[in-house]
This record gives structure tokens, sequence and C-alpha cells, in this order.
């Protein structure tokens, strides 16, 4: 049985080259900082990652090479979430056997179905799955909201280790004081401005699109709050930290956290269509505030 997540999973960008063809070589850059400033995990294929603009042979080859970049230094999880419980198992288990440890998916979202379906579609997953599977709990994109209560149900199945929380704050420690009893299964956090907070109620999982860019100082905040239980100095990282948040999602995402690589010299590039690229005005902003952190700035 796959155990739960633990640590800091960074949601990678996938860079693109002016003819949004990918750009692997500065895939596997992004992938060398992020691990080698401090991530404990990285995440292939996901939102941020651009997963949705993308075709089957594409997410694919996204995973593999993830995989093969990371080489063994911190665990992969993958996104490989699909509309049908079957093509997502045959999605996760190419994963599995490309090294990944965990699938990340979602519940049905286009045509909605009842929640006993969505019980019964990570079953099957989780059943025909070589990996773990993680739950993505995210309402604002899906418009399907899982309760704390069903998401414990879904908890208990065998082989589903952890939940993606993308939601507000109350739902997030509702769903923690849930399911924190059951061994191995991990709420894990994705709201840049939540993650204190989240610490502070004793989870140790955390996703956010911040990880590309600040992925040192994130490890920072963690390590003082999970690991040392400094909250007084994490909370004061922290607040240096907020504005990073603020501006992550300004702007159609993930170009903000592109236009803050491009800034430092790291490939952000471009998103792909109909996504649009960051203002002049975000990227502005963007350079102020890394300026303050100590960073040299194109």
């Amino acid at each position: 049985m796959s155990k739960a997540p633990i640590g800091l999973f960074v949601p990678l960008i996938t860079p693109f080259h002016a003819d949004e063809s990918i750009n692997f070589d500065a895939y596997k850059t992004i992938i060398d900082y992020t691990i080698e400033n401090g991530m404990h995990g990285i995440l292939v294929g996901g939102s941020t990652g651009e997963y949705h603009m993308m075709s089957l042979e594409e997410r694919k080859e996204v995973i593999k090479k993830g995989c093969e970049f990371a080489n063994g230094r911190v665990p992969v999880m993958a996104g490989t979430g699909e509309y049908t419980a079957k093509e997502t198992i045959e999605l996760t288990n190419y994963a599995a056997d490309c090294g990944a440890k965990w699938g990340l998916v979602l519940p049905p979202f286009y045509q909605q179905t009842s929640e006993e379906g969505i019980y019964e579609f990570f079953k099957e997953i989780a059943e025909g799955s070589k990996i773990g599977i993680v739950i993505y709990h995210n309402p604002g994109s899906t418009c399907v909201e899982l309760s704390p209560e069903f998401i414990r149900r879904l908890a208990l199945i065998d082989n589903i280790v952890a939940v993606k929380e993308t939601i507000d704050e109350r739902h997030t420690s509702q769903t923690y004081a849930a399911v924190r009893d059951i061994p191995d299964f991990a709420v894990m956090e994705a709201e840049e401005h939540l993650l204190m907070p989240t610490y502070s109620l004793g989870a140790k999982s955390a996703f956010s699109i911040v990880f590309n860019l600040l992925p040192k100082e994130m490890r920072e905040m963690y390590d003082l709050a999970v690991v040392k239980n400094d909250f007084r100095a994490a909370a004061e990282l922290n607040q240096k930290l907020v504005p990073f948040y603020d501006l992550m999602e300004a702007e159609p995402y993930p170009g903000p956290v592109k236009a803050g690589l491009d800034a430092i010299g790291l490939p952000g590039g471009i998103v792909r269509k109909p996504l649009t690229q960051p203002s002049d005005e975000l990227r502005a902003k963007m350079r102020e505030e890394l300026k303050k952190l100590g960073y040299k700035v194109k």
C-alpha cells in the first residue's frame, strides 16, 4: 500500500518554446532548481503545468521526462486525471511505470454525477492503480465540492492516500479534523495564504505555485513551522512572502510565476493559448518584490 506524500511538492510549470512546443531542457532546469533548493517532491503535469492544454501524448512525455529528470532525488507525483475511470487508470499506471509514486486525480466534473458516482469513480481508480491516488479537490475550477465527511469516506478506500485542498480555510480545517485518525492519509494545502494556518493544524504536506519561484524561502518557512515548531519566526518570514502569494494569481496563472522565473534568469517563458501572457505591469511588480528579497533581477 502506498504511503501518503509528506513535505512540499512543487506543482511544476511546463516551459514552452515560442512556437508552444515543450522546452524539455528548460523543464530540467526548473526541476533541478526546485529540488536543489529544498522541495521534498515534484508534481508533473498538474494544472500549473498547463496539462489541460496538452494532448495525451504530450502529457505522457511530460510525466516520463519529469521522472527521468528527478532521477530518484525526490518522489514524483503525476497529474493523471481523465474523464473516465478507465482512462485515468491507464494514465496512472503509465506514470507508475515511469517511476511516479502517486497520481493526482480530479473528481468527475463536466457531466456532474451523484456523490455515489464520485465514490465509485475513485474506488475503481484506487483498485486498478499501481500507485497511490491523491484526490484533487478544486471546486473553484470544477464546481464540484466534496464535504469533509465525504472526503473521509474516500480516505478510507485502500490506496487513496491524500487530498489536495484548494479551497477555503474552514473546509481545510474541518477536513483535517475528519481524517487525522486515518493512518497514512495526508491533507495537502494548496493555497499560499493558508499554508501557515494549515501547518498550525498539524498538516505536514503542501503544494504551492510559488514553490517554482521561491523554493528556498518556502522550505525555510516549512522547516521553521513544521520541524522546529517556531511559528513566530515562520510568521515573520511568511509576512515577507505574502506579496508573492497575491501576485501568483493576479493574472491568469501560471503566467505570473513564469514572469517571476524570467526575472531571475530562469526559463519561465510563455503560457499556451488561450491563456494570456503576463502584463508588463505585473512583470514590473514581480521584479520589485524579488529585489526586496535580495534577488538580482533582469
